[in-house]
């Protein structure tokens, strides 16, 4: 039996010294000291020694091979841990040496850049700015604004409805209309404001539109406010906005919340015409419904879009293309 034990130490011990891996030294530990293994069978088989010293030289020589074993997967398993625990940490290492040149600054998004030389344009002008929830009341999304349910109007606005109070009666707003009704609440005139901000509309996305996109808008009450002050605002903000060499026109249309009503477009130098927004007189019930007398006092509103001013300003095919935050993309404005 010694002889055996020897042999199936020797041969542990020689296959641990051509261990590759972990995982082959734990295949020998399993093979000689596991419930099966070599040295475990001999050790079973120890009772069927004939005499007592046999039994004492052979578990003698037991103790000592499985002792030997031990320490030698041991100490190659050792090895292996910290050879693979170097692989892993040169895998996961992270460089934080201090940056020793100044790293560059990021800038302003394009649809930002646009929102804010708006605002710089129109505070110029002697305006304020004034800004309100995104999610509103049906009342001042729609019914404040000359649209009462079932006006067909409404029919203009696709509109997302929020699972909030009665059926209906929350919205997402569509346009940022809802603020000046909010301005005039709590503003006694004369009134000067604009009033960016994001609005959202259940459309499908394309070149030019957007679930989600931006507006501003302005809203003038005053004494003997006319046309002719609506007419000469948009051409101040356009030659303050575009440049001197741009002027601008209005052409008859209608919305429920300004009559009359019109469309506002842009020339360019070049000659073309672009159209840019609506505008128009406020209606009195929009007036009454702000809470102001429209016998005493009258006004004036527009908006338009700032994502299309972005558009338009940088020559932008694809509107959607602000939004990929492709950083190729950005990096250009």
């Amino acid at each position: 039996m010694i002889d055996q034990i020897l042999a199936a130490k020797d041969s542990a011990v020689a296959r641990l010294a051509a261990a590759t891996s972990s995982d082959d030294v734990r295949a020998v530990e399993l093979e000689v000291l596991g419930k099966k293994g070599s040295l475990t069978d001999l050790k079973a088989g120890l009772g069927k020694l004939a005499t007592i010293e046999e039994k004492k030289q052979a578990g003698r020589a037991l103790n000592e091979a499985t002792t030997e074993v031990s320490a030698a997967l041991a100490a190659r398993l050792g090895e292996f841990r910290r050879s693979e625990r170097a692989v892993q940490l040169e895998v996961e290492r992270l460089d934080l040496t201090e940056v020793t040149r100044k790293p560059g600054r990021g800038h302003a998004h394009v649809v930002t850049q646009a929102w804010q030389r708006l605002e710089d344009a129109f505070i110029g002008l002697g305006f304020q700015v004034a800004e309100g929830p995104e999610v509103e009341t049906d009342w001042y999304n729609f019914e404040a604004l000359n649209m009462p349910a079932n006006h067909p109007a409404r029919s203009m606005h696709d509109t997302f409805y929020v699972d909030h109070g009665a059926p209906g009666s929350t919205v997402l707003r569509t346009h940022t209309s809802p603020v000046q009704i909010r301005v005039m609440q709590t503003t006694p005139p004369p009134i000067y404001m604009v009033m960016p901000g994001r609005v959202f509309r259940n459309e499908t996305t394309d070149a030019t539109h957007l679930a989600v996109f931006h507006q501003i808008e302005g809203l003038v009450i005053d004494r003997g406010i006319t046309l002719a002050d609506l007419a000469g605002t948009i051409e101040s903000f356009t030659k303050a906005f575009f440049g001197e060499g741009f002027t601008s026109r209005l052409r008859p249309s209608y919305f429920p919340f300004t009559e009359p009503s019109a469309e506002f477009d842009i020339r360019t130098p070049k000659g073309n015409w672009l159209e840019l927004g609506g505008c128009g007189m406020v209606h009195p019930n929009v007036l009454r419904a702000g809470g102001i007398d429209p016998e005493e006092f009258s006004g004036f509103a527009f908006g338009f879009g700032i994502d299309r001013m972005a558009k338009e300003r940088h020559s932008i095919n694809d509107v959607r293309e602000m939004y990929t935050n492709d950083i190729r993309f950005l990096e250009q404005f």
